[in-house]
């Protein structure tokens, strides 16, 4: 199934909004009106579960699925809520995930190569440290993460040009 971001989900869904029902509009922030970066202001449907699922693990059925945003400015969702161990920046986590462009293009996936990776919360960018701290083992967040916490101007080689906003599905799986 071909993964589209998730704001142009929510302007394709807009087409079929007879035939299979969509979120109501989103909101942009108040405070700076030309941001682009929305958010889902009602639980998501079943095509954007389909799509958001696709190549990832399952998500639970009730969740609130709206944006949350940090003081950093990361923004995250909870896709599957968890009573396990959440880690701090000093420990190491064991996670699948699938990261994405604000154009859709994934540029990198656990779940492609089959198998989880491993990791020091202290190594990797921001974004990620903040995150994963946000999710207890056995989880699964969506992260949207603006390029300050995540690789800035410099960007990461061909697959993330300068600049970009970062989204990511990460389960996590153990904190040790």
């Amino acid at each position: 199934m071909h993964f589209i971001s998730p704001v142009r989900k929510i302007v394709a869904c807009g087409l079929l909004v007879i035939s299979v029902g969509c979120p109501s509009p989103t909101k942009v922030s108040e405070s700076n009106p030309a941001q682009t970066d929305r958010e889902v202001t009602k639980p998501i449907t079943y095509l954007e579960k389909e799509a958001l699922q696709s190549g990832t693990g399952v998500m639970d059925d009730g969740a609130d699925l709206e944006f949350q945003e940090t003081a950093s400015g990361l923004k995250y969702r909870v896709l599957r809520t968890s009573d396990g161990r959440k880690a701090t920046s000093a420990d190491t986590v064991t996670v699948n995930y699938r990261g994405w462009l604000d154009s859709g293009k994934e540029f990198d996936s656990s779940y492609k190569r089959g198998e989880p990776i491993s990791f020091p919360l202290n190594g990797v960018i921001p974004g990620w440290t903040e995150g994963m701290q946000l999710v207890g083992e056995g989880g699964m967040i969506e992260l949207w993460i603006p390029s300050r916490l995540g690789y800035g101007p410099e960007g990461s080689g061909s697959s993330v040009p300068p600049n970009a906003t970062l989204h990511f599905i990460v389960e996590l799986i153990s904190v040790r």
